[in-house]
């Protein structure tokens, strides 16, 4: 009785055991979960995106052309688009359907091609020997009648934000616009061709001539004027005002001192905006910034009869990794190289009511030039010349403005009957450095997201901000000084011997015990 007891026991835990997992698989089939142990959470979908996805109010179609039996790492790509188009799905209350097809043989090949998705060269190891081979590593959305692709899945630490922002332009149906000024010797944002590419997936990008009346229209969401060289009548900074006085929003990205480094040289600018930014509660001082913590530049030196190409760290090339830790627009980067960058004050903004938050900082050992502005690229900087820190570089303005024009009668005849003098709470960017977006510099990946999420931020998009930061390089190492330096080195070199040898002596000391016990 007591083994029959005993068995049926057995069998009835068994039988709880067996249940308890049914029951968990069940439950874990319907409701989804996922337990992310890194830092920035790289495996889990931003709160941006599962609202995003989980709006859908139509059926989205993902077809995955990859090739499959890749070796590393284009596999891993393969898994890590598997396990993301997963949580989509299951975020998506069914309106995100995906299939995964292998473009095999001439018809496989032709449907991908004719979907989008180019044939890549991938180097694979096959019987020893390293062979190229053809691959698919694209994604096709499609929703309603459009279309988007991802032709090319290479860097998967941008795959979320790459695809959310194919679903936000399938799902837009009227993209907002940007405008930037001309006719003031700007920079041409389509001249700059990768923040100019990025930013025109997104929004419909416009230039606007600020020689002609009214021409900044109202259904313009951020107006971008990019390193003008030329000054700004009145005229033509009334009707900046007034498109910041109707709701309007902003970014100067000025150039205060017009810098060469071929030359050699710098010479103050004269904008004519210094007025209306003082309005504003800012001023760009005139002014370089000059830093220890900078970017190298390119030098051609002889030596031994040879011309020899050298990198030179430059600290008028600001290499800034000094952010505001509660700013979307900055809060995830990790340096952001500015060259030839102006100081900001903005000790006037609270007095008139604004709210200033200084996006970017200089380091501890930094310092300014004015008055004469001799570009040295050999020169060594003093501590005394690097003796400042935490020089504001770009900020942005909140708050409820009052017109520079207020009083003042200035008005064109269309705009006569439209003219305000105050503007409801918008916002303003400030960034002592127009160039810091230009393709030689925003090689830097940090430079393009920060224009990126300036741009956001001004249209009251900041999903996409919290979704880009998550395509992080790794961070920049903290800088220390010399002493820090030699105590880490000879640190490592000391302390494994020397944990041993007392370890060593612990044991003998604890042996002699035993044997005196013993005796």
């Amino acid at each position: 009785m007591n083994t029959l007891s005993k068995k049926s026991q057995a069998i009835t835990k068994a039988l709880l055991i067996l249940a308890i997992l049914i029951v968990v698989n069940i439950i874990s089939i319907r409701v989804f979960t996922r337990f992310d142990l890194t830092g920035q959470k790289l495996y889990t979908l931003t709160d941006a995106s599962k609202k995003l996805v989980g709006s859908l109010d139509d059926r989205v179609i993902v077809k995955a052309y990859f090739t499959e039996d890749l070796p590393a790492p284009y596999n891993n790509n393969r898994r890590e688009v598997l396990d993301m188009l997963n949580d989509y799905k299951a975020y998506s209350h069914g309106n995100l359907q995906y299939e995964f097809f292998n473009p095999t043989g001439s018809k496989g090949e032709q449907e991908a091609q004719q979907q989008g998705i180019p044939p890549v060269q991938v180097q694979v190891v096959n019987n020893d020997k390293l062979e190229v081979k053809r691959a698919y590593l694209g994604l096709v959305m499609m929703y309603e009648d459009r279309k988007e692709v991802l032709p090319v899945i290479q860097n998967v630490r941008s795959l979320e934000y790459d695809i959310s922002s194919a679903l936000h332009r399938l799902t837009t149906r009227v993209k907002k616009k940007i405008g930037y000024t001309t006719g003031h010797g700007e920079t041409d944002l389509t001249s700059l061709q990768q923040a100019y590419q990025g930013l025109s997936k997104q929004y419909t990008v416009a230039p606007v001539d600020l020689s002609k009346p009214i021409s900044i229209s109202s259904d313009i969401s951020a107006l971008l004027m990019i390193a003008p060289t030329k000054s700004f009548s009145d005229s033509v900074k009334f009707q900046i005002d007034q498109y910041l006085m109707h709701g309007g929003k902003i970014a100067f990205l000025l150039n205060a001192i017009n810098a060469s480094l071929q030359q050699q040289m710098a010479q103050p600018l004269s904008l004519g905006l210094d007025d209306l930014l003082a309005q504003y509660g800012v001023r760009i001082n005139q002014d370089l910034v000059r830093d220890a913590q900078c970017a190298n530049v390119n030098l051609m030196q002889q030596q031994m009869g040879f011309t020899i190409q050298s990198q030179i760290p430059f600290p008028y090339m600001v290499a800034a990794s000094n952010f505001s830790p509660s700013n979307m627009i900055v809060k995830d980067l990790h340096n952001v190289i500015f060259p030839f960058v102006s100081s900001i004050d903005t000790s006037t903004a609270a007095s008139k009511g604004l709210k200033a938050e200084v996006l970017v900082r200089s380091s501890k050992h930094s310092g300014r030039q004015t008055g004469f502005f001799p570009i040295d690229p050999m020169h060594r900087y003093t501590v005394e010349e690097l003796s400042e820190s935490n020089i504001p570089l770009a900020v942005v303005i909140d708050g409820s403005f009052k017109s520079f024009f207020a009083g003042k009668g200035l008005a064109t005849d269309s705009l006569a009957g439209n003219v305000s003098d105050k503007s409801p709470d918008t916002r303003i960017v400030v960034v002592g450095d127009g160039d810091f977006m230009r393709d030689d510099v925003a090689r830097n990946p940090d430079n393009l997201a920060f224009f990126a999420n300036m741009i956001d931020y001004l249209t009251d998009d900041a999903g996409l901000i919290t979704i880009r930061s998550k395509n992080v390089a790794l961070p920049s190492l903290e800088e220390v000084s010399d002493g820090t330096k030699e105590t880490v080195k000879y640190g490592n070199l000391l302390a494994p011997p020397m944990i041993v040898i007392v370890y060593g002596l612990l044991r003998w000391r604890s042996r002699r015990a035993r044997k005196r016990i013993a005796l």
